[in-house]
């Protein structure tokens, strides 16, 4: 007791949200619900992907036309590709576009150009016309994150609240507590005067010595509940402590708290149709069955899309580049040069027998543009001189589609269970609300009677004394008095202090425990 640490109710509501370590789980478990809804928008972040890598081939030659010197194609290229994919956020629709980029080395006796650096680039776009066009699982799952978000939200204001009324339950018992304590330490000196006073009449010899004896019982058994108000003290100070404490190294635990609120304090005066309308405004619990509901009606859509025939329209379109170093001219075609000689023979025949020669071959000439290295492949691409498209409609229809159905099928009795719920919840409110006002107005109806039954305890005694001491009463009657009056005091006290409860139970049922107390929730 000699570290002492006056408290307000305010104060102790004040250090329990912030020490509370059921509130400290409840706020983590917001910014875990704020991090659900991130990573669900993240479905539309666009991916980045790359791939590059080194080839070397040999292909044995299995025809006259195949290319190969001494049996086998040799090429040996390295290839570069990139690709971006998403999905769009509106629609469903999906998007890639795809580049690639090599450079090709070969001995084929063919190839014009050689290196030669092919580039590509191809965008292509996937909508869908009927099912996932107004709504599919990446939607849904942001709504479904979005509405747990507002659900952890609520379900930290219903902690917030029971917390308050935790806190303020603790201090006002342990204000009863220290109450009482004195209530029973002023019995004990009651006691200890009635005592002396016998203890002087005997030797007076007015009293007889067993009416000492009397007396010193009448002590030992208020000491006994002296000792055990001290308990209840102490119980009811290490529960308000363990809701407000920072933790078991916490200084208030070495110290004794002395509540500084009177009391005293007014009942709360509220008509059963408000406070009814309060807590159907308020009540958290009620948020929380409306955003279940809202929660199945995202899955009832997404079923329901689910039970349509899939209808995509695909389009594409890419353009090509490519570029390379042309073979020297003194290269031999291999299309040509094996009947040059031929010809030449052909032609000198001809010309003995005075006719014209064969006429020559068309020359084939590889256009300007392709000729270059790796900037002339992208030069090409970017003029989009070679291009390509495709559209067209995919089609995807189950003959039978259960499994879609038995999915819709559940969601719509999952919302009938929840509706049922929500009407049971608030018939429940109801009942919490007409309980909490009951309980006060009992309370109010017992404190009036308490204090009535005190007054009324105070003036017995005394007069009972006062005959006593006239010799016109028994001991045993001065000491049921005194035992009487102790007991009203402690029944107003405990009156006082119900009502007090009562009050907190009556914010708690309303759902007003925040507004009445002036707390702000901030979670984000």
């Amino acid at each position: 007791m000699s570290a002492q640490r006056p408290l307000s109710v305010r104060e102790a509501i004040s250090m329990a949200l912030e020490n509370n370590k059921d509130i400290e789980v409840a706020r983590h478990n917001v910014k875990i619900a704020e991090f659900d809804l991130l990573g669900a928008r993240g479905a539309f972040d666009p991916r980045l992907s790359s791939l590059s890598y080194y080839e070397r081939t040999k292909t044995p030659s299995s025809s006259f036309l195949s290319g190969g010197a001494n049996g086998a194609v040799e090429q040996s290229d390295v290839t570069g590709t990139f690709r971006l994919e998403g999905v769009a956020p509106k629609y469903g629709g999906g998007y890639r576009i795809d580049f690639s980029s090599i450079r090709v080395t070969s001995n084929n006796q063919f190839a014009a150009l050689n290196p030669q650096f092919p580039t590509a680039l191809t965008f292509n776009y996937t909508q869908p016309l009927w099912r996932g066009f107004s709504f599919d699982n990446n939607r849904r799952l942001i709504e479904i994150a979005k509405k747990n978000l507002s659900l952890t939200d609520a379900q930290f204001r219903q902690r917030t609240i029971d917390v308050i009324t935790s806190t303020q339950r603790a201090y006002w018992d342990l204000v009863f507590s220290l109450r009482n304590l004195q209530i029973q330490r002023d019995a004990v000196h009651d006691s200890r005067t009635q005592l002396e006073h016998n203890k002087r009449l005997v030797t007076e010899g007015v009293l007889a010595p067993i009416d000492v004896v009397a007396a010193e019982a009448q002590v030992a058994g208020f000491e006994q509940s002296v000792y055990s108000a001290l308990e209840d003290v102490s119980r009811a100070e290490n529960s308000l402590k363990n809701l407000i404490a920072e933790n078991r190294q916490s200084e208030l635990w070495n110290v004794s708290i002395i509540p500084s609120d009177a009391v005293d304090l007014d009942s709360p005066t509220m008509s059963l149709a408000d406070a009814m309308k309060v807590a159907m405004e308020n009540r958290p619990e009620l948020q929380v069955s409306t955003l279940a509901r809202e929660i199945n009606e995202t899955d009832q859509r997404y079923y329901r899309e689910q039970t349509k025939p899939q209808v995509d329209l695909i389009g594409s379109y890419g353009v090509v580049g490519l570029a390379g170093d042309l073979i020297t001219a003194g290269a031999t075609n291999p299309f040509t040069g094996s009947n040059t000689q031929l010809r030449d023979r052909v032609n000198l025949l001809s010309q003995l027998n005075a006719l014209p020669p064969l006429p020559p071959l068309p020359s084939q000439t590889i256009p300007d543009n392709l000729i270059g290295g790796y900037g002339q492949s992208l030069s090409n691409l970017a003029a989009n001189r070679y291009d390509n498209f495709r559209v067209g409609v995919q089609v995807n229809l189950p003959l039978r589609n259960r499994t879609a159905e038995a999915q819709l099928g559940r969601s719509l009795v999952e919302g009938k269970r929840i509706q049922t719920q929500r009407e049971q919840l608030e018939q429940l409110i109801q009942i919490d609300v007409r309980n909490a006002l009951q309980v006060i107005r009992t309370a109010e109806s017992r404190l009036r009677a308490a204090a009535a039954a005190r007054s009324a305890s105070e003036q017995q005694y005394a007069s009972e004394q006062r005959k006593f001491d006239a010799g016109q009463s028994t001991l045993f009657l001065v000491l049921e008095r005194q035992t009487a009056l102790t007991t009203a005091r402690g029944n107003e006290l405990r009156a006082q202090t119900d009502i007090n409860t009562a009050s907190a139970e009556l914010q708690r049922a309303t759902g007003n425990a925040l507004q009445a107390n002036n707390v702000v929730v901030l979670v984000r």
